[in-house]
C-alpha cells in the first residue's frame, strides 16, 4: 500500500508540473485531453495495486502451508524421539540382564569345577577302600578253613558300610553335577536369546531366513517311514510307555503300533520315571503351523524338531486306555509352566472333539475351558460361531472362544503391538490374567493303563 501511495504522489507531481508548463500554451491544448491522461494513469496504478494485493495474499497462503507442514514435522519428530527413548531404555535393561546372567554363568561354572574336584577325591578314596577290601578278601581266602577272628569281621563290616556310604555320596554328587550342567545350559540359552534381542538387525535377517525355509511335507514320513522298520511289526510297542518298559532309556524316534493300527513313528520323551509320547512341539518357528485340515489330520513337521503328530494318530493312541495330557510351556521371560489333564479325543465323525479334566499343575490351566470343543482349521470352521477363528488367529486348534488359547499360532519372537497380531501368535490366557506369549510348547500323552 505504501508503494501505491508513492506512485499516486508521483503522478500528482507530474500533473502539477505539466500544468505549470502548459499554462502559456493553454490555448493550444484541450483540458479534457489532460483529464484523460490522468484517468489512464490512475487506472494503471489501480491495476498495479490490485496485482500487488493478490501477490501478497498468495504469498501469505504459501507461508501458512509451510508453517502447517513444519508443525506436522515437529509432532512426528517428537513422537519418533519418544519411541527412540523407549527403545534405548529397553536396550539398557536387556544389557543389565545379560551382564547379570553372565555373572551367574561364571558362578555356576566355578561351582561345577568344585563339585568335579570333590567327585575326583571321593573316587580316589573309593579306590583306596577297594584296595583294602581286596587285601582283606585275600586274607579271608587264606583263612577260609579257619575261624575268622571277631576283630577282622568287625573291620570288614565297617569297611563295607563305609563303601556303601561313599557309593551313595558319589551318586548324590553326580546327580548334583548333572543338575548344575543343566542349569548352566539353560543360562547359556537365555544369554544367547538376550543377545539376539539386542542385535535387532541380525534378528531380522534370521527371521527372514527362517520364514523362507518352508519345511517339506512330512506327512508321508510320519505315515510311511514305519514301512522300513522290522518285518515283525506285530511285536512293536503300543506307545512310549511300553518302549520304556522294554528297556529303552534314550529319548528319540521310535516305531509303534497303537491299537492294532498300521505302524507309525513317534517321538518318545524318556526320563527315569518312564516314557511319554510327544504329540506337538514348538521351539524355534522353523515349521509353519498355519496348515489345512488335511495336514492337521495326517500330521506335519520334523519329529526331531517342531511338529504336529496328526489328529488321526493322536486319536488312535488315546483309545488304548485312560490317557493323561501333559502340557509344558515356556514364555519369553524364561518362566516355565506345567499342567496335566485327563484326556479324551473323539474321532473324525465328531471333528476330533476334545474332553479335558484338570488333574495337576497350575490351577488356572492353559486348556481349562477347551473341553467338549471341536477342532477347527482355516479351511474347516467347526466352531459355534460364524467367524472362523482359525482364519482370524492362524493355525488349527480347539477354539473356544476365539483368542483365549492357541498353541498352534504363528511363532512371534517380539511382543506384537496390535491386538490382532497378538492373538495370531502362540499364546494362552489364564482366567482373569493377561495373555502369556510363548517361546516353546510341548504336548505329550501317557497312559495310566492299557
Amino acid at each position: 500500500m505504501k508503494l501505491v501511495c508513492f506512485l499516486v504522489f508521483l503522478a500528482l507531481l507530474s500533473m502539477e508540473a505539466l500544468s505549470g508548463e502548459a499554462r502559456p500554451a493553454a490555448e493550444s491544448k484541450s483540458r479534457f485531453a489532460m483529464l484523460d491522461d490522468v484517468q489512464l494513469l490512475a487506472t494503471g496504478l489501480l491495476q498495479l495495486g490490485q496485482s500487488l494485493k493478490e501477490f501478497v495474499q498468495k504469498t501469505k497462503g504459501q507461508i501458512n502451508d509451510i508453517f502447517q507442514k513444519l508443525s506436522i514435522f515437529d509432532r512426528s519428530f517428537s513422537q519418533l524421539s519418544d519411541v527412540t527413548n523407549v527403545i534405548k531404555e529397553e536396550e539398557e535393561e536387556l544389557k543389565k540382564t545379560t551382564t547379570f546372567l553372565k555373572a551367574n554363568n561364571e558362578e555356576i561354572k566355578n561351582l561345577s569345577l568344585e563339585i568335579n574336584t570333590k567327585v575326583d577325591n571321593i573316587m580316589q578314596e573309593r579306590s583306596q577302600l577297594q584296595t583294602k577290601v581286596g587285601g582283606l578278601e585275600e586274607k579271608l581266602t587264606g583263612l577260609s578253613k579257619n575261624i575268622i577272628p571277631p576283630d577282622q569281621l568287625v573291620e570288614i563290616t565297617a569297611l563295607k558300610e563305609i563303601i556303601e556310604t561313599q557309593e551313595k555320596n558319589i551318586q548324590n554328587l553326580l546327580k548334583a553335577v548333572k543338575e548344575q550342567h543343566d542349569q548352566l545350559d539353560y543360562q547359556s540359552r537365555k544369554i544367547k536369546n538376550l543377545e539376539e534381542k539386542l542385535n535387532t538387525d541380525v534378528f531380522q535377517e534370521t527371521l527372514e531366513k527362517q520364514n523362507s525355509r518352508i519345511p517339506e511335507n512330512l506327512s508321508e514320513y510320519l505315515t510311511n517311514s514305519s514301512k522300513n522298520t522290522s518285518l515283525h511289526t506285530m511285536d512293536l510297542p503300543a506307545d512310549c510307555k511300553e518302549v520304556f518298559n522294554r528297556g529303552e532309556r534314550n529319548s528319540g524316534v521310535y516305531s509303534i503300533k497303537a491299537n492294532q493300527s498300521e505302524p507309525f513313528n513317534v517321538y518318545c520323551d524318556i526320563t527315569a520315571d518312564g516314557g511319554v509320547t510327544v504329540i506337538q512341539r514348538r521351539q524355534d518357528g522353523s515349521v509353519d503351523f498355519d496348515q489345512t485340515w488335511e495336514k492337521y489330520e495326517s500330521g506335519f513337521g520334523d519329529l526331531k524338531g517342531e511338529f504336529w503328530l496328526g489328529l488321526e494318530k493322536i486319536h488312535t493312541i488315546s483309545r488304548q486306555g485312560e490317557s493323561i495330557l501333559l502340557v509344558q510351556l515356556e514364555d519369553w521371560k524364561g518362566d516355565r509352566h506345567f499342567m496335566e489333564y485327563q484326556f479324551t479325543l473323539e474321532g473324525p465323525s465328531s471333528q476330533y472333539t476334545i474332553h479335558l479334566q484338570h488333574v495337576s499343575g497350575e490351577s488356572l490351566g492353559v486348556m481349562s475351558n477347551q473341553t467338549s470343543v471341536r477342532f477347527s482349521t482355516k479351511d474347516r470352521n467347526n466352531t459355534n460361531s460364524e467367524m472362523n477363528c482359525s482364519q482370524q488367529l492362524t493355525g488349527g486348534w480347539w477354539f473356544n472362544p476365539c483368542g483365549d488359547t492357541n498353541l498352534n499360532g504363528k511363532y512371534i519372537r517380539m511382543r506384537p503391538k496390535s491386538q490382532k497380531e497378538r492373538k495370531s501368535g502362540i499364546h494362552w490366557k489364564p482366567n482373569h490374567e493377561n495373555s502369556c506369549f510363548l517361546k516353546a510348547t510341548k504336548l505329550s500323552l501317557r497312559h495310566m493303563q492299557h
